[in-house]
C-alpha cells in the first residue's frame, strides 16, 4: 500500500487540453461515490462491519473531494493548491476518526457479517477500479489533481482488503480481520493525505516565487 511519488510541477499539458474530458470524468467519478457511500452505509449497519463503514466515509470524503476539484478546475494555482490541502486534511481526518473507531471497536465491537462484507466490497471495488482507470491519463497534473488520482487508488486497495477482511472473518469466526483492515486504510489515508499537503506546500512556495 504505497502512494504514488509526488510531482512539483505545473499541470501536464495532456490535463490542460482535456480539461472538459477531467471534468466531466469528475462528476461521474462525484455521482457514483456519493451512491456507494448511501449504500456501504446501510450495509455496513446490517453487516455490523467497521470496515465498511471505514469504506463508506472514505466514498463520502472523496464524493466531497471531487466536488471542491470541480470547484477550483480553472482556478489560479494558488487556489486549487489550497484546495488540495483541503482534501488533504479530510483525507487526515478520515484516517484519525477510523483509527479511534477501531480503538472503541477492539473492545465493544460485534462479529461482522462476512456475505455481506464480500458482496458490498466487490461491488465497490468495480466502482472505483473504473474511476481509477477514468481517471489514470490525470495522475501526474497538480496537487489537486494527484490528491484526486490518489483517493481513487486508495479506494480501489481498500475495497480488495475489505474482501479478504470477510474471508478472515468467514474462516475464523472473529472479528478482528475487520480491525485489522480498517487500521490498514486509517494508516493508508494518513499517508496520502501527508503527501498531498506536501506537494500543495511546494506548489504554494513555487507560486510565491513567482509572483
Amino acid at each position: 500500500m504505497t502512494c504514488c511519488n509526488a510531482h512539483d510541477h505545473s499541470p501536464s499539458v495532456e490535463s490542460i487540453i482535456n480539461i472538459k474530458r477531467y471534468r466531466r470524468l469528475l462528476w461521474i467519478a462525484l455521482v457514483l461515490n456519493a451512491g456507494m457511500f448511501l449504500v456501504e452505509v446501510w450495509a455496513g449497519s446490517i453487516a455490523r462491519s467497521l470496515s465498511l463503514w471505514a469504506d463508506a466515509i472514505d466514498f463520502a470524503g472523496d464524493a466531497a473531494n471531487y466536488g471542491v476539484s470541480l470547484a477550483v478546475l480553472t482556478a489560479a494555482i494558488t487556489w486549487r493548491a489550497r484546495a488540495a490541502q483541503l482534501k488533504a486534511l479530510s483525507m487526515c481526518a478520515f484516517g484519525l476518526y477510523i483509527l479511534g473507531y477501531a480503538i472503541y471497536a477492539a473492545f465493544n465491537g460485534q462479529v461482522p457479517n462476512p456475505l455481506a462484507m464480500g458482496a458490498v466490497g466487490f461491488l465497490a471495488l468495480i466502482v472505483n477500479v473504473s474511476v481509477a482507470v477514468m481517471l489514470y491519463i490525470f495522475r501526474e497534473g497538480d496537487a489537486n489533481m494527484q490528491s484526486v488520482w490518489l483517493c481513487s487508488r486508495n479506494d480501489a486497495i481498500g475495497n480488495v482488503a475489505v474482501m479478504l477482511a470477510a474471508l478472515g472473518v468467514m474462516g475464523t469466526g472473529k472479528a478482528y480481520p475487520d480491525l485489522i483492515v480498517a487500521l490498514l486504510m486509517a494508516s493508508l489515508a494518513l499517508h496520502s493525505g501527508w503527501q498531498v499537503l506536501r506537494s500543495a506546500k511546494s506548489e504554494l512556495e513555487h507560486a510565491a516565487l513567482d509572483t
